[in-house]
């Protein structure tokens, strides 16, 4: 594949800044020109509070790792359990702290592909904690508990929508309307409805014909949802090279 398959196409990333890098650099691998716009502050609680939680949850036998975030601030709140990763990026965050991962899914990255894996087929009596952020989708609890566990939420982070000032978005406006940004990128429908909470009136209604590309496909149905007209691409997966290969064959 050619180094510039992406030359002159511009694209908005709206990951949260510390993990965008990876995005970002296989753009511009590609000869593309990577905008970052975040759409998610993650912000640690206050551990006195976490600690105190987690003091009063069950000893568990499985702690699942929602996000790599959930692995850099609640790592220390395993309390014995086995430890199990949604995602392949989540089981890196884990490995590179100097853990194992004793449970992730051997395909995919979302809940449903977590529960599809053996070990969660008899958890009838079992102790269950999920750490992730303030809030999330229920599925991967609401199934476990259906299943005869009992469960146990731990958060660890919140997400909160940046305060992004007016010079950002105006410089932002200015790229998206000389035709800088080709291509916007959506990882969850969280961000895709911050991006349109945040966006200026022109850049918003832009939505509708500039292609999204997102690995989620709830975030493809809330798109064309919330935009009939667009043209929401689904990546493969959420690793960069997963997003790159879906906006280079997008761009072809």
């Amino acid at each position: 594949m050619p180094e510039a398959a992406l030359q002159d196409v511009g694209v908005l990333v709206t990951r949260p800044r510390a993990q965008a890098a990876e995005l970002v650099t296989a753009i511009e691998e590609h000869g593309g020109t990577a905008f970052c716009f975040p759409v998610i502050d993650i912000k640690a609680l206050d551990t006195t509070v976490v600690s105190a939680a987690a003091a009063a949850l069950p000893q568990p036998d499985i702690v699942i790792f929602i996000s790599r975030n959930a692995v850099e601030y609640g790592l220390q709140y395993t309390s014995g359990g086995r430890i199990a990763a949604i995602g392949p990026a989540t089981a890196a965050a884990v490995e590179a702290a100097g853990h194992i991962v004793d449970i992730q899914s051997a395909g995919g990255y979302d809940s449903e592909h977590l529960l599809a894996e053996p070990e969660f087929h008899d958890v009838a009596g079992k102790e269950v904690r999920i750490i992730r952020g303030d809030t999330g989708r229920e599925l991967l609890a609401k199934e476990l508990k259906d299943r005869g566990a009992n469960v146990s939420y731990l958060s660890v982070y919140e997400r909160r929508l940046p305060i992004v000032d007016a010079g950002t978005l105006a410089s932002l406006e200015a790229r998206w309307r000389q035709g800088d940004i080709a291509i916007v990128t959506v990882m969850s429908v969280q961000s895709l409805h911050n991006l349109v909470s945040l966006l200026p009136n022109w850049c918003r209604q832009q939505l509708e014909t500039t292609p999204l590309v997102t690995p989620a496909g709830r975030v493809l149905k809330e798109a064309l949802d919330l935009y009939p007209a667009s043209r929401p691409i689904l990546a493969s997966g959420p690793q960069a090279h997963d997003m790159v290969q879906a906006i280079i064959a997008l761009h072809s």
